[in-house]
């Protein structure tokens, strides 16, 4: 469906193909890096049960952690639109960034000078080894949209890929209606 290139900064909407991956359903990932070494990416509509306060007891906050993926779920990464608070970030594209000195993020959470319209958690990550990201496209694993979203933080979770996917039109809408798990239906 998509003719969009892979490349980093852009967005994941799975197809309904993936109903049966409990990683990768109804997820979209924003992609933080492409290269022919592979692809990085953060689930970005999957909220965990866990606050940033609850991981780090020594930071009073309660911004959502949001899982990632399914690739080292117990490391804590973050992307941000903050560069300027955070060196050694990485630029994704379009006032995105990810990563950066972790001292630095500790520091503005307990001035509590950064909120959930700034920064977003994640325990785990996404991940692509080389040409994997391009196999799954070809086999209607994903769709690759334009990351037009200047307000990516505030997206309804609950609604995001069902709001993205009706968009594509047709077969979409179908789905995009059905329950989660279709043995509910």
């Amino acid at each position: 469906m998509s003719k969009l290139k892979v490349s980093k900064g852009k967005i994941l909407v799975a197809e309904p193909s993936v109903l049966t991956d409990s990683s990768f359903n109804r997820s979209i990932v924003l992609l933080t890096e492409h290269s022919e070494n592979g692809s990085v990416g953060f689930i970005f509509n999957k909220p965990t049960e866990y606050t940033i306060g609850d991981i780090l007891p020594e930071v009073d906050s309660t911004l959502r952690v949001y899982f990632g993926g399914p690739v080292s779920e117990g490391n804590l990464y973050y992307v941000h639109r903050i560069p300027e608070l955070i060196p050694g970030s990485i630029e994704v594209g379009d006032g995105f960034y990810w990563g950066g000195d972790f001292e630095a993020v500790m520091e503005l959470l307990k001035e509590d000078i950064i909120s959930k319209n700034d920064i977003r958690f994640f325990l785990g990550y996404s991940g692509w080894s080389s040409q994997q990201l391009e196999e799954e496209l070809t086999t209607y694993s994903w769709v690759v949209i334009e990351n037009k979203f200047q307000d990516l933080f505030e997206i309804n979770h609950n609604s995001f890929w069902k709001d993205e996917i009706t968009k594509f039109g047709g077969v979409y809408r179908i789905w995009a209606n059905a329950p989660a798990n279709p043995s509910y239906n």
